[in-house]
């Protein structure tokens, strides 16, 4: 889930940037070491509640757009991929849409009522809570 704010701090540890960083490594087909500048970015980052989807979505994007050519592949390179403005913007343009979902079917008198936007995060931040526990209770 991203952070609703650029302002949202999230815990992070160690375990968490090495994982980051192995899944960057792994996408990009690098091998850099996770030196100690490395896990300031990675930390700042994370910090702002950006999770590896996250990251694996943006790296995919950028790196469908870098096959596209309407990316340079400096765009990937870590000291740019981890400014979290650039990170931001590259998730939001990521999930945009150019063309209008297709026209759902008109709802049937017996489908429950829509939730409100705030019950839909709610339910969206508890199933992340439930994600989180039991993550940690894997390792």
């Amino acid at each position: 889930m991203s952070p609703s704010s650029p302002s949202v701090c999230f815990p992070v540890d160690a375990a968490a940037i090495n994982t980051a960083h192995q899944l960057y490594c792994q996408l990009t087909g690098q091998s850099l070491r996770l030196a100690f500048d490395r896990e300031r970015m990675w930390y700042e980052l994370l910090r702002t509640g950006y999770g590896l989807e996250d990251l694996r979505a943006v790296i995919t994007y950028l790196q469908r757009e870098i096959r596209a050519e309407r990316r340079n592949v400096g765009a990937l390179k870590l000291s740019n991929l981890l400014q979290p403005d650039r990170f931001e913007e590259d998730l939001q343009i990521s999930r945009v849409r150019l063309r209008p979902s297709p026209s759902s079917p008109p709802a049937s008198k017996s489908s429950p009522p829509a939730l409100s936007a705030h019950q839909q995060q709610q339910g969206r931040e508890r199933a992340l809570e439930c994600l989180r526990q039991i993550k940690s209770t894997l390792r």
